[in-house]
């Protein structure tokens, strides 16, 4: 499945590293733009330079690591479009021009479910799309949030819980199922 990934999924960290980390194991293809890469580097800027300049890192090893991730298309392509909020479209043009599966977004609103099948689109929640990949391969997924729960711990030095670290990740469906899995 190819799942084209917005920036209000890819800027909050733990959600970013244990999606991100699903698609690394094979569980599905990233996609993303250079304009969504570029936004969320932006929004990190808002928690001021170093954290933009720590997001621009962040989307140089993406770039690495997700090599075939990147969907390169004419902008032009977005005037065929509409959507409730017009900076959005450009998240639609990069679904369709990359031939995805799904959005993978935040933003129900701005990504009706009528006008994304009309384009043959899914629309996931990211909570609902981890907890999706954990139900259907667990061997997988459990060692994937483990690995971002020992770095959470690691790097904040609190004793992070999985269940509390993927409920302020806005993963809380994700975070009851992992609990359930590791009780």
């Amino acid at each position: 499945m190819r799942v084209l990934i917005d920036a209000c999924v890819l800027y909050p960290t733990v959600m970013r590293e244990v999606l991100l980390g699903c698609a690394a194991a094979g569980l599905f293809q990233a996609r993303w733009s250079p304009r969504i890469l570029e936004e969320w580097a932006r929004a990190a800027a808002k928690l001021g330079p170093q954290a933009e300049v720590f997001a621009r890192g962040e989307v140089a090893t993406l770039r690495r690591l997700f090599p075939d991730a990147a969907v390169i298309y004419d902008t032009g392509l977005e005037q065929r479009y509409w959507l409730p909020d017009a900076a959005d479209i450009h998240v639609l043009t990069a679904a369709v021009a990359g031939s995805c599966d799904a959005i993978l977004t935040m933003n129900a609103k701005d990504f009706p479910r009528n006008m994304l099948a009309d384009e043959g689109l899914l629309r996931l929640d990211p909570d609902g799309f981890a907890l999706q990949l954990l139900e259907t391969e667990p061997e997988i997924v459990t060692p994937i949030a483990q690995g971002v729960l020992a770095e959470a711990r690691r790097l904040s030095d609190l004793d992070w819980t999985m269940r509390r670290l993927m409920k302020k990740a806005r993963l809380p469906r994700f975070a009851k199922a992992l609990d359930a899995r590791l009780a």
